[in-house]
């Protein structure tokens, strides 16, 4: 979410090894070929909302420079399920990548890059040279800027070769859905799916295949109007509005239309659709205007027009009766929101999460997620919530009208997923994107890269396995007829609806499938003193901003906590002296840095400010999650730059 930018001596790139290729007809490419063009390397793995975002960020420069730029995805895996071949072949025809993916399951060219986070992009000039390397999302001016300036370059130099590049689009796709993500029961019997491959909604007959109407024109975009005329882009959470508010508000559902960053409301009468929040644009800290005016960090005590904020990669939504809101898991910034339909004013307000990305439970204002991806209401007034990247499965619990609390049921944190049932203590999950209650109060998850569904009692705190072998399941409906329990399962990479008969006594399997942790490779460190600095440099033109006190701020903690003798806790200098414990073995430090930077004020001719232009201010912000192991000889010392 901020701009970590380091600029190189010449230096040779490294040869692009690994598996495989796709989207190149089966062709290996190398770097040889590529000479006379500019090529950019997005590191990148499917799971990551931040590498999501740089797809979407590179797609105008891409387009724009056909001719004279190649950009390369080299898919580095996160999780076990994103090497597998036939998953990573499904997402890039999920999220239309269209350039060449390299195929890296064993880290080898993410490693010879020295890439340290997940988006990591590398730009190599016409001449084979490394010229620039960013990580984070939030480039796409930065890259096309840059891309340009090396066209200019290369074309008067001669070394600079327009034409074709080797990417070879795939077969086109044809079926009713198209990676469906979330499905919703209408009133009339029918099932509404929020088709995202096909950037659309899809009204199904109770059969879960007749395909009854389409809302949406099927093109990727942001435009309002009839069911014919809209558009939607991988729109994903679907909610029934009260039928006590549908009148007032002049919609029935309310969508998440995830990489348009936005609600939607949709007339279910004649598939009219409207947006009720968000821009259109993405909410990122540093370097924009977020709501009409301000910049930097929302305040859990506001509320804000729900049309001026930006929103970031909204995933699922839920009616919350208890409080009278609707609540919106926020992916792309790690955080939940309350939308607040009104009749005059839309409004919406921050409700947990502090934008850092992890597995920390408490009161909402302090309570850190990882790409939140779904929500179910209980009967008892709490949301269960799946929080995607941490594998875990957690209860928002209402405090208050404007309060929540935070519980992790099954979870143990970024870096660590599996398949294993029984306790919910040492039970593990991967990477699932949907939740949903049974009848009795248990919680049925769409274990979305284990292939399953699980079920967590809390009436035992046991967790077991409901079904399997399913293809990336990410939504699941509960179906009660005739005394008769059943499930209807959105099968995203089989694009179809699946329904599963559950077991005598909703008992289920106890599986143990065994324990992972993420292969990205750890950083030695020694026991002992460990000097953490985070040099900041701001942008062009910009200085630090310390009108109102100090301009920078570092918090650090560690998974587990025992991993730091002293240290831990938030400053205001981007440097920090700590103690790492020599007996602990392994873990995580958890990293995050903010810079305050405003530009530079304009000046008159005559050498005085400006009185009618208003210096921008500006907001960097970068979260590590670094891996370290404790070892003899490990460095003393970590360097994590932070650019403005």
């Amino acid at each position: 979410m901020s701009t970590t930018v380091q600029n190189f001596p010449r230096v040779r790139a490294s040869e692009l090894v690994g598996r495989g290729w796709l989207n190149t007809g089966g062709r290996t490419v190398t770097l040889a070929e590529l000479r006379g063009k500019v090529v950019v390397l997005d590191f990148w793995t499917f799971c990551c909302i931040n590498c999501l975002h740089v797809l979407d960020e590179l797609r105008e420069v891409e387009e724009r420079h056909r001719d004279e730029l190649v950009i390369i995805g080299v898919h580095s895996p996160k999780f076990e399920h994103e090497a597998d071949p036939d998953a990573l072949a499904a997402a890039v025809e999920r999220y239309e990548v269209r350039h060449p993916v390299l195929d890296d399951p064993e880290l080898v060219t993410w490693g010879a890059y020295t890439a340290r986070a997940w988006p990591t992009l590398v730009v190599i000039d016409p001449e084979g040279y490394i010229v620039a390397q960013m990580a984070g999302e939030g480039h796409g001016s930065a890259i096309a800027a840059l891309v340009d300036d090396l066209v200019a370059e290369h074309a008067l130099k001669g070394t600079l070769h327009r034409g074709s590049g080797p990417y070879v689009p795939p077969a086109p796709a044809s079926g009713t859905l198209r990676f469906p993500a979330k499905a919703l029961a209408l009133p009339n019997g029918n099932l509404l799916v929020a088709d995202a491959g096909h950037h659309s909604l899809a009204e199904l007959a109770p059969d879960g295949e007749t395909l009854v109407r389409r809302i949406g024109s099927g093109e990727r975009g942001l435009v309002d109007g009839g069911a014919d005329e809209a558009r939607f882009s991988e729109p994903n959470g679907l909610c029934l509005v009260p039928a006590d508010l549908t009148t007032s508000l002049g919609y029935d559902v309310l969508v998440a239309d995830t990489v348009n960053h936005a609600l939607r409301g949709v007339r279910l009468s004649d598939g009219a659709v409207r947006t009720v929040a968000g821009t259109g644009r993405q909410f990122m800290v540093g370097g924009q205007e977020n709501v009409a005016g301000t910049v930097g960090a929302f305040d859990t005590e506001d509320a804000y027009d729900a049309l001026s904020v930006r929103l970031s990669s909204p995933w699922d939504v839920e009616w919350s009766a208890e409080r009278g809101v609707f609540v919106v898991a926020m992916a792309g910034n790690h955080t939940l929101w309350d939308f607040h339909p009104g009749p005059r004013l839309d409004q919406v307000s921050l409700l947990a999460g502090t934008m850092n990305e992890g597995l920390e439970d408490g009161p909402g204002e302090g309570a850190w997620f990882a790409q939140p991806s779904g929500l179910a209401a209980a009967p008892d007034g709490a949301l269960w919530l799946a929080d995607a990247e941490t594998s875990a499965l957690r209860r928002v619990v209402p405090v208050s009208e404007t309060e929540v609390t935070l519980e992790t049921a099954v979870g143990q944190g970024l870096f660590d997923f599996g398949h294993r049932d029984g306790a919910a203590g040492q039970a593990l999950l991967q990477h699932p994107l949907g939740v949903a209650v049974l009848p009795d109060g248990s919680v049925v998850v769409a274990d979305t890269y284990n292939g399953a569904v699980r079920r967590y009692d809390p009436a035992s705190g046991e967790v077991t396995t409901l079904a399997k072998d399913l293809a990336e399941p990410s939504d699941v409906l509960v179906e009660v007829a005739d005394g008769a329990v059943h499930l209807l399962v959105v099968e995203s990479a089989a694009h179809r609806l699946t329904r599963v008969a559950l077991p005598a006594g909703l008992a289920g399997e106890v599986l143990d499938a065994g324990a992972h942790k993420v292969a990205r490779p750890a950083t030695d460190v020694a026991a002992g003193a460990l000097q953490l600095d985070v040099p900041f440099v701001p942008a062009p033109g910009q200085k630090l901003d310390d009108r109102w006190g100090p301009s920078t701020s570092l918090e650090v903690s560690a998974t587990p906590p025992e991993l730091l003798l002293s240290g831990a806790g938030t400053g205001t200098d981007l440097f920090r002296d700590l103690v790492i414990n020599p007996d602990v073995a392994e873990g995580v430090l958890h990293v995050t840095a903010k810079a305050a930077s405003c530009d530079q004020v304009s000046l008159l001719p005559n050498g005085e400010p400006d009185p009618d232009v208003f210096p921008a201010c500006h907001l960097a912000q970068q979260d590590w999650g670094v891996p370290v192991r404790v070892a003899p000889d490990g460095d003393a010392a970590l360097t994590l730059p932070l650019r403005g």
